[in-house]
């Protein structure tokens, strides 16, 4: 956005344009927190329900943002502090700052002419982004949306800090109830989506399975005559909302984009005919039919993916360590739900060990049938062959009901951390997973504070 000029700016994000700096050019990024702002940044105070972002506004051009959007009520402040400053900064106001970003990060991504890539799932979306930036990165000049920047306000900044450069982007979509991905899908516009999952998360919201599939496929509706739906194979739930004039790709043991074979990190993928050769530093399944959807978008986009991958799972999303004694942390305590839950069994099964210890927590929003989903994961568990489990949460002393088998049930993570670190023995390999609400990661940092203690 560096190009646009002040005027440019502002008409774009439908606001009136108070003050303009007397420096040529525009915004690199923008930011709703005026504690990261810095030359070159777009400040915009949206209000919330306990602080209203718009009061921060003059603070932002105190501290040199190049500009600051807001509601009328703080004009004047930030005004005032525009004219404080010799080389001036744009001062922008909109009676609804958020729809004004949403208006502005659209704006930007139709000026691009880079290539958009949605992704959503109820699980998976995160490390199939990580997967598709991993795949396009050598080909094209790549952006993907940062962390958790999935929602009607992370988006659209990940959008507007994207480089005139920018030949791809990736943008994740995250989904709290109806009409969100569809909202997000309006801001992006991507030719292609991705589905990777439909499976029980926000029951609270949604109520049932079919009503999660529809919110999902609200991407698919989004997407434009001759774009391509990048779907798991075999998913019902997602059939009654494909569509004739998009193109149709799925992935999965029975798609158009399939695993063939495999010898040790060497994948062969057979993509609708077409052979693909990758190399991976993973093992999990569920990251390989990850890998399946990420290949499809890539070549979507016009990119015949091949060589190394170069990916690794992030902090919290089935991150590997290990420590003294030959004992192994699979760190997979960002969240849970019912198919993430089996997906992290089958990898804790997959790993060598002398014990496999399950620490499960919580799982969270799964409505009035929570009880029965975590009586079922117990029973998972105990079938998988878990030798000890550690259930912590009120809703996890159910998971401990369906597991035949040494268990501890606890209350909350703190507890969690003091009975892990001394149950373990050499050679065991611990799983951590549960819904981000439990705090799991207090009981990775116990394990790590235990090796890093003389």
């Amino acid at each position: 956005m560096r190009a646009w000029t002040a005027e440019r700016v502002a008409g774009a994000a439908g606001a009136r344009l108070l003050s303009a700096p007397a420096t040529a050019g525009g915004p690199s990024r923008a930011t709703i927190d005026s504690r990261t702002v810095g030359a070159g940044a777009l400040f915009v105070g949206l209000p919330g329900s306990a602080l209203d972002g718009g009061a921060f506004a003059a603070d932002a051009l105190r501290a040199g943002a190049w500009g600051a959007l807001t509601a009328p009520a703080h004009a004047a402040e930030a005004a005032e502090a525009a004219r404080s400053r010799p080389e001036g900064a744009a001062v922008m106001i909109a009676d609804d700052p958020l729809l004004a970003l949403q208006e502005l990060a659209a704006a930007w991504r139709r000026g691009l002419g880079a290539r958009v890539v949605g992704v959503t799932g109820s699980t998976g979306k995160t490390s199939t982004k990580e997967l598709l930036r991993a795949l396009l990165e050598p080909h094209a000049r790549t952006v993907a949306s940062a962390a958790n920047f999935n929602t009607e306000i992370g988006l659209p900044l990940e959008i507007i800090g994207a480089p005139e450069s920018t030949e791809a982007l990736v943008l994740e979509m995250g989904m709290r109830g109806r009409g969100q991905i569809a909202q997000l899908a309006r801001i992006a516009a991507p030719e292609v989506g991705v589905i990777v999952s439909v499976g029980p998360v926000h029951l609270e919201l949604l109520g049932t399975v079919q009503n999660i599939a529809a919110a999902k496929a609200e991407l698919i509706a989004g997407l434009p005559a001759g774009g391509t739906a990048i779907v798991p194979a075999d998913e019902p739930l997602l059939a009654p909302h494909l569509r004739a004039d998009v193109t149709t790709v799925t992935f999965g043991e029975r798609g158009d984009v399939r695993l063939v074979g495999r010898r040790g990190r060497r994948l062969a993928i057979d993509a609708s005919g077409r052979p693909v050769e990758l190399e991976v530093d993973f093992q999990q399944a569920h990251l390989v039919s990850d890998l399946l959807a990420a290949v499809a978008a890539a070549l979507a986009v016009g990119v015949v993916p091949s060589g190394h991958v170069a990916y690794q799972p992030g902090e919290g999303r089935g991150r590997r360590r290990t420590l003294a004694g030959g004992v192994t942390v699979i760190d997979d305590c960002y969240n849970a739900n019912p198919i993430s839950m089996r997906a992290a069994l089958d990898d804790l099964m997959a790993t060598v060990g002398a014990r496999r210890v399950a620490v499960l927590g919580d799982m969270l929003e799964l409505g009035p049938e929570e009880r029965r989903y975590h009586v079922s994961l117990g029973e998972q568990a105990a079938a998988a062959g878990v030798d000890v489990l550690v259930a912590v949460g009120r809703l996890a002393a159910a998971v401990a009901e369906g597991f035949a088998g040494e268990c501890h049930a606890l209350s909350d993570a703190q507890q969690a951390s003091e009975v892990v670190t001394g149950l373990l023995t050499p050679g065991d390999v611990v799983l951590v997973k549960g819904s981000r609400g439990v705090g799991l990661e207090r009981v990775c940092r116990a394990l790590g504070a235990r090796e890093d203690t003389p």
